[in-house]
């Protein structure tokens, strides 16, 4: 838990002074960290900020904050169907401790989400009003996440995202990149759709949320769709990796604890109506590629 002090608590109608990161420590906490680097943040995570444990609604509440964002969760999407009650703890539970939170200190929520939430069979994209339909024990309990903030609160944001990458960080990209070095070639599926989320731009936009006290329901995700097989083949070429050979594979092919929906594709229509608009999720990548070069660089410089 880490405290970093400098303005003044907002009066209404100004900008969010106060500001709580749970999940500091993830790819959404630490992008937050710089998106809202000239605020007064209180950062938490593991093992002293624990969400789950009651004693974290004193621990928030008594910071007095304006805005709570709460990307903290458990995210092993194939755990959770092994370990369903420990998702519902961490997803369900330890965000009604970080909700009461925000009902003890006045403060607004930012609750995190995912496409998930739907069930992935509709033949358009998902829009912020569109009812969920969770097909997993991952999927439910950040459903139920949603349904006990709206039933808790009345200021909030629900923000919806999608396979979520940045730099450093345990995922898609770094992954695809991984078994191409280590195998040679991949077999990908490509019936399975989405928007690829680049974590620094959703923090981002997330932050220019929060500015517009509009209230409500928002997809975040970067602009664009594709399949994990189109994602995968852009990932290796911005890598320079093309020589590496692709196998498309249906979703049933790959075997795993739990059954990812489809088509959960993310519409951004809330958003863009305030002009909040992450940009192609092709460029958004070459931004994840451009950190990860300066980074390495920076590494061997010191």
């Amino acid at each position: 838990m880490k405290k970093i002090q400098d303005p003044k608590r907002k009066t209404p109608g100004s900008t969010p002074a106060r500001v709580v990161i749970t999940g500091c420590l993830g790819q959404l906490g630490q992008a937050l960290q710089e998106a809202l680097a000239d605020r007064t943040l209180l950062l938490l995570d593991l093992p002293a900020g624990d969400i789950t444990d009651p004693a974290i609604i004193r621990t928030i509440a008594d910071f007095h904050p304006d805005v709570v964002i709460h990307p903290a969760a458990y995210t092993d999407v194939d755990g959770a169907e092994r370990e369903p009650d420990v998702a519902y703890r961490v997803n369900v539970w330890g965000t009604q401790n970080v909700a009461l939170a925000c009902q003890q200190a006045g403060a607004a929520m930012v609750y995190l989400s995912t496409n998930e939430v739907f069930d992935g069979t509709a033949d358009v994209p998902y829009r912020e009003w569109d009812a969920p339909s969770p097909i997993s024990a991952y999927a439910r309990s950040k459903a139920a996440g949603e349904r006990v903030v709206r039933s808790l609160l009345q200021r909030f944001y629900i923000v919806r995202v999608a396979w979520l990458f940045a730099p450093g960080g345990n995922n898609f990209v770094a992954k695809i990149i991984a078994a191409a070095d280590k195998y040679g070639a991949l077999r990908v599926v490509d019936d399975e759709f989405g928007n690829p989320t680049y974590a620094p731009d959703a923090a981002a936009a997330i932050a220019q949320l929060i500015e517009t006290e509009h209230y409500g329901i928002y997809h975040l995700a970067n602009a664009g769709v594709c399949s994990r097989h189109q994602f995968a083949h852009e990932i290796l070429r911005q890598a320079g990796r093309n020589h590496v050979p692709i196998t498309p594979i249906r979703s049933s092919e790959w075997k795993r604890a739990s059954t990812p929906p489809l088509r959960a594709i993310l519409a951004n229509t809330t958003g863009a109506e305030l002009g909040i608009r992450p940009r192609p999720w092709q460029d958004a990548l070459a931004a994840y590629f451009l950190t990860q070069h300066a980074s390495r660089i920076t590494h061997h410089g010191d």
